[in-house]
C-alpha cells in the first residue's frame, strides 16, 4: 500500500504541500506546511492505533493527514473538497487500491468545519488531529503589535496535546495558554465551531471530547 513515508519522498506531493502553503502565506494564514501536515498525520495515526484499529487503517489515517490541506493550492474556500479530488487523482496515479482511495478521499473531503462531517472513523480521526494542532510555531507574523485574533490565539498556545484515556472513553485536548498574548475567551471566539466538530468526531469513535485550558475543564 501507499504509506506516509512514500508520500514524504514524493516530489510531486512535496510541491503540492509547499505551493498550497505559499498561497495561505500570501493570504496571511498560519502555517499549513510540513510541520502541520506531518503532525496531523501522526496524531490521526495515534488516534486509530490507540483505539485498536489495524495498521492498514492507521496508515490510511496518516496518508489522509499528510494530504488533507493540498486543496489550499486551488483556493482556501472549500479546500477540503478540492483537496479530496486532488488526493483522489494523486493516489490513484500512485497505484493505491480504489477502496483505500475512497476512504482517504472521504476523510479529506470532510475535515473542514464549514462543511465536514465525521462520516467514518478515518474522517473523525482526521478532524481531531487537524483541529488539535494549536501552537505558537504556526504563527508567521513576527510583529506582535499587528497580531490578529488568530495570531494571538495560536501564539498564546505554549503547548497542546491530544490524549486518549486508557479506558478509551474520552479524548482530551490539553492546551497551555499564556494569557499575555490571548485569552481563553479569544480561543472560544474563533475555535468554538472546531471544538463542536471535535465533539462529534469523538462521538463517532465512541468517545467523549474534553477540552482543558491551563488545567481547567471547559468542554
Amino acid at each position: 500500500m501507499i504509506t506516509l513515508e512514500d508520500l514524504k519522498k514524493n516530489e510531486d506531493v512535496r510541491t503540492l504541500i509547499t505551493r498550497a502553503d505559499e498561497s495561505l502565506d500570501a493570504l496571511g494564514y498560519t502555517e499549513h506546511s510540513f510541520a502541520h501536515v506531518t503532525r496531523t498525520a501522526e496524531i490521526a495515526g495515534y488516534i486509530l492505533s490507540s483505539l485498536g484499529y489495524d495498521e492498514h487503517d492507521v496508515e490510511l489515517a496518516r496518508v489522509a493527514g499528510y494530504l488533507h490541506d493540498i486543496g489550499n493550492l486551488v483556493n482556501r474556500i472549500e479546500h477540503s473538497q478540492s483537496g479530496a479530488v486532488m488526493a483522489f487523482v494523486l493516489l490513484t496515479r500512485l497505484g493505491m487500491p480504489m477502496a483505500d482511495v475512497a476512504t482517504v478521499t472521504t476523510a479529506i473531503g470532510n475535515h473542514d468545519e464549514g462543511t465536514g462531517v465525521p462520516v467514518n472513523p478515518l474522517a473523525a480521526a482526521l478532524i481531531l488531529a487537524d483541529k488539535s494542532d494549536v501552537r505558537r510555531g504556526r504563527v508567521r507574523n513576527a510583529e506582535e503589535i499587528t497580531f490578529d485574533i488568530h495570531d494571538r490565539v495560536n501564539y498564546s498556545a505554549e503547548h497542546s496535546e491530544l490524549i486518549i484515556a486508557e479506558d478509551k472513553k474520552t479524548v482530551t485536548l490539553e492546551i497551555a495558554v499564556d494569557t499575555h498574548y490571548g485569552s481563553v475567551m479569544d480561543y472560544f471566539e474563533i475555535f468554538l465551531g472546531r471544538m463542536l466538530m471535535c465533539r462529534k468526531a469523538a462521538e463517532k469513535l465512541g468517545m467523549a471530547f474534553r477540552l482543558t485550558i491551563n488545567g481547567q475543564i471547559l468542554l
